[in-house]
């Protein structure tokens, strides 16, 4: 079973407006309203790939109450603990360029954080948990280090998708994967990349500190995925960008959900481009339809 960590989930509100005037009264021309938070963005494609999963974490209020029974209505297993706070709404704003307003999040009390914690201690050798997203301030920086130790506890495998010192501190864990982009890999180590040789030499300093596998999106340059004793790259398909958010958590559910649906490594890694492709040519997140239509324009190559 795959296990997907949302900590602080949203409702995600796309606003789109021909015309803005900052202290007037403006009109939108179109609204939507999705389930938001990088876990439940990877339960979603989980979802649509046909692999197993339980999205878990905190909700709470009825902005809590509209994420369950949206999962619920698209039938995503959730086990999420009640809060007594309101998940958060996050305004995506656009009018040429995307502007966000994100909330700051609910506050976690103690009772919450164990009930969390006492879920994670009921997981089994073999179930793989995604770890990804923001922590919200009341859990403090140290709370996933909290997590992956009951996560290995129990003898799950897990999956690491943050940055900075959070992700530094994981790898000792030895995450089954980790997927930082060119941008975010440069500033994990304070360098500049600006080769392909300096990319893989510091993708597999991740290696070396204990990632089992790496995935670097690099944006229209493909992506890059590094084992103990080879790198691969993938191109990216031909498609128009329409949307942003969403591409990398639906990479990691390709490559995860494939691999636990029993296919090999390349196979993963090839899914799971063009799940991240399909999110980014869609307004919400990828399907099964257009995943499929990518994964025969996905071409691997051993670098």
């Amino acid at each position: 079973m795959i296990y997907t960590v949302t900590l602080n989930p949203s409702i995600d509100y796309i606003v789109e407006v021909e015309f803005i005037e900052l202290g007037g009264l403006n009109r939108m021309t179109r609204d939507m309203k999705f389930p938001g938070g990088k876990g439940i963005n990877v339960s979603r494609v989980l979802n649509q790939l046909g692999a197993e999963n339980t999205a878990i974490g905190f909700l709470g209020g009825f902005t809590g109450r509209y994420i369950d029974e949206t999962l619920g209505r698209e039938g995503i297993r959730t086990d999420f603990v009640d809060i007594a706070d309101d998940t958060r709404i996050n305004v995506k704003l656009k009018h040429g360029d995307e502007t966000e307003i994100n909330g700051l999040g609910p506050v976690i009390r103690p009772e919450e954080t164990d009930a969390l914690l006492h879920k994670l201690s009921q997981l089994q050798a073999g179930d793989i948990v995604v770890l990804s997203g923001s922590v919200p301030p009341s859990l403090g920086p140290g709370f996933y280090e909290r997590l992956i130790g009951a996560c290995r506890k129990s003898g799950a495998e897990f999956v690491m998708d943050t940055t900075g010192e959070a992700l530094m501190k994981a790898l000792v864990h030895r995450p089954l994967l980790v997927k930082p982009n060119h941008h975010e890999l440069a500033e994990l180590f304070s360098v500049v990349i600006d080769s392909n040789e300096l990319l893989v030499t510091y993708g597999r300093k991740l290696l070396e500190e204990g990632a089992q596998h790496v995935l670097i999106s690099m944006a229209g340059e493909g992506a890059l995925l590094i084992t103990a004793d080879q790198v691969y790259h993938a191109n990216v398909p031909s498609g128009t960008v329409r949307n942003s958010v969403g591409a990398g958590d639906s990479m990691i559910a390709g490559f995860v959900g494939t691999l636990a649906l029993g296919k090999d490594l390349l196979e993963a890694f090839r899914t799971g481009v063009a799940s991240g492709s399909a999110t980014a040519f869609s307004d919400d997140l990828a399907v099964k339809e257009a995943i499929d239509r990518l994964i025969p324009q996905v071409n691997i190559t051993k670098w």
